[in-house]
């Protein structure tokens, strides 16, 4: 299943967990939720979905990778830092299923990252019991 994310600024982390988990089949006892980014600028990891921690991650991946540090990507789309942010994030998270929900720890959510925006994204939801 494809779930759509829009996004306002050129980087941001958006809490996706209730449309990830909106996205698990009725009928899915147990089994894996894998949740895939199909874009070279932004990534999906599970952390905290809390304010000051979420632009921390924004400000931690422009000191890890700077916006203008002279790529030669540059040349090409003016993006290189956005597509060096979201390799050093991943393409993809698997959260178990159990008796139907998503089995997050008790701090975890499924955040979208966007490296590259403002954008609408598509994420795909594949789950597998």
């Amino acid at each position: 299943m494809s779930i759509q994310v829009k996004t306002r600024a050129r980087v941001a982390v958006v809490d996706v967990t209730a449309k990830v988990a909106a996205a698990v089949p009725d009928g899915l006892g147990s089994g894996v939720c894998t949740v895939f980014v199909p874009h070279t600028t932004a990534g999906v990891v599970v952390n905290e979905n809390e304010q000051r921690l979420r632009g921390d991650i924004e400000r931690a991946l422009d000191y890890v990778v700077p916006r203008d540090g002279g790529y030669e990507h540059d040349e090409i789309d003016d993006n290189a830092d956005a597509h060096l942010r979201a390799m050093l994030l991943g393409e993809s998270v698997s959260v178990p299923v159990v008796d139907g929900d998503l089995d997050l720890g008790t701090w975890q959510s499924v955040l979208f990252v966007e490296c590259d925006g403002p954008r609408t994204r598509s994420l795909e939801v594949v789950t597998t019991d």
